[in-house]
Parts: C-alpha cells; structure tokens; sequence
C-alpha cells in the first residue's frame, strides 16, 4: 500500500509517514476485535488511491455491527497549491509548493448510545513545519461519564508533555472549532484540536504520538462500556437527527474537507466522514 512512489520523502517526512501507518493498522486491529467481540465477522477493506501530481493514500472502510461505518484514511502528498488557496494555508503565500502526510478517522457507530468519534493527526510542510490534530467525541445522547473521561485522558496526555501540550487551549480551541454557527450549536461535547505546532520535531512528534495512543486507549474502552446497552426508536430518531448536524459541519465548516478537495485528494477518502445514514425534519 505504497502511497508515495511519486514524492520524495526526507526522514522527518518519513518518520511521520510510517508512524501514521502503524497507528492506522493498530487502530483497525483494535476495531475488528470489537466487532468480533460482538458477533461480528466484519474487517476493514483497503482502496489504494494515486493522486494526480504526487502522492496518494489509503482509504479503510468497516460496516459492521459495532460500527455501522468508520473510515480510517492514511495520505501522503506533495506539489503546489493553486496560488489563492496558497495565500490561505500556513507558510505557503511564499511558496506554493507543499508535503502533507497523516490520519484521519471518523467512526458512526450502530447504537445511539454510543459516541461518534473523529480523529486525526498530520504533518505538513510548506516554508514552515508543523503538526496538527486532536481528537473530539460526538455522541448523539451525551453521557457524562463518557464526556468526562475522553476529557480526562487527553488532559493528562497534555500535561505529561508541557511544552507542546496546552490541554486549556486545545480544549478551547476544539470548542470553538467544532461549532456550527448556523445551528448556533457544537458538534459534539469536544476534545482537543491544535494546529501550527512548530519548533522541535522530536518534542512535538511525541506528543502527536501519545494523542494517537490516547485515542487507541480511551475510545475502545468508551465502545466497549456502551456497545450493549438497550436503545428504543426515539433513541435512534435522535441518532439521526444528530447525523445530519454532523453532516452539515463537515460539508460546510470543516477545513479538512477543504484542503483535500483543493488538493485534488480522493473523493470517497476525503467525503468518508459523512454519516450512512441521517434525517432532516
């Protein structure tokens, strides 16, 4: 699944590639095991993707009885962003020329109960270098036990890397970032989000490492606790509903969405946070 045959990489470039992988096939390790764990025989397909220009990627899809459907995407690619969207990304008015590598990973799951999840981290390169990312929970019926715990475990990941990790800020930043002003409502109960984390690669690439294991450690334990419980027709109605704000985030708002599509990134790959199934009224 070699999705850089046309791109250079140097060894920061690399080192970010290769880890993102990894994370990708532990997370889908993780996820499979769950399905198992209820039944479920279902696995993750893999559709290698070659981007015009250099690069490309690896879209993952899983439909099972867990996760009703949860895209893991892997993407590595470089060249030149058109000259208006080079004045909007960071470090690239100068010089349109860029390299982006990283994850990205949105899960619906079947029971109401239990939370959606989006996750991602990445490495970008322009005249700057920098790591992005976070990770926030969308349950369609909030539980504060859940809320909280998310919460606590990526606290404790910031505050165990004080140069990089700013919890209060990323908090906020998630808050902010995770809203839709149309709704004038959030899109979940949050996370952190970050961007623009430059200085040492080493200091800054732990920390993006342990937002990865955080994830790999609190989600399953949050799928695992709620996956069984009894949900009703008004419960699922409400699941539903909440879809089709979620959907109107990530078409509208999201900046990722963006930046796949004004990089001529994979369609399916860039459009598989978008829930199965979801309802207006």
């Amino acid at each position: 699944m070699d999705a850089t045959s046309e791109i250079t990489l140097d060894v920061e470039q690399q080192q970010a590639r290769s880890w993102f992988e990894r994370l990708r096939d532990r997370i889908c390790t993780e996820f499979e095991t769950i399905e198992r764990e209820a039944g479920s025989d279902a696995r993750f397909s893999y559709t290698p993707w070659q981007r015009e220009g250099g690069g490309g990627g690896v879209r993952g899809l899983i439909k099972g009885q867990v996760f009703e459907k949860a895209g893991i995407n892997v993407s590595t690619v470089g060249g030149s962003f058109a000259p208006e969207f080079a004045k909007t990304i960071h470090g690239a008015a100068e010089d349109p020329r860029f390299f982006a590598t990283g994850i990205s990973l949105v899960a619906h799951m079947a029971n109401p109960h239990v939370p959606a999840v989006h996750m991602n981290c990445r490495f970008l390169v322009t005249t700057k270098r920098w790591f992005g990312g976070g990770a926030d929970l969308n349950p369609p019926l909030p539980i504060i036990e859940d809320t909280e715990d998310f919460h606590d475990a990526f606290r404790t990941t910031c505050e165990a890397h004080p140069g990089p990790g700013d919890y209060p800020r990323y908090k906020k930043w998630a808050d902010d970032y995770f809203y839709i002003p149309h709704r004038k409502v959030h899109r979940g109960v949050g996370g952190i989000f970050f961007d623009h984390l430059e200085g040492d690669f080493e200091t800054n690439f732990a920390f993006v490492r342990a937002v990865g294991e955080t994830f790999l450690d609190i989600f399953p334990r949050i799928v695992r606790r709620r996956m069984g419980l009894q949900s009703t027709e008004a419960d699922h109605a409400a699941m539903l509903a909440f879809r089709g704000r979620y959907a109107e985030f990530n078409l509208v708002y999201d900046r990722g969405t963006l930046f796949g599509l004004k990089t001529g990134g994979d369609v399916d790959a860039i459009l598989m946070s978008l829930p199965p199934i979801a309802t207006w009224s």
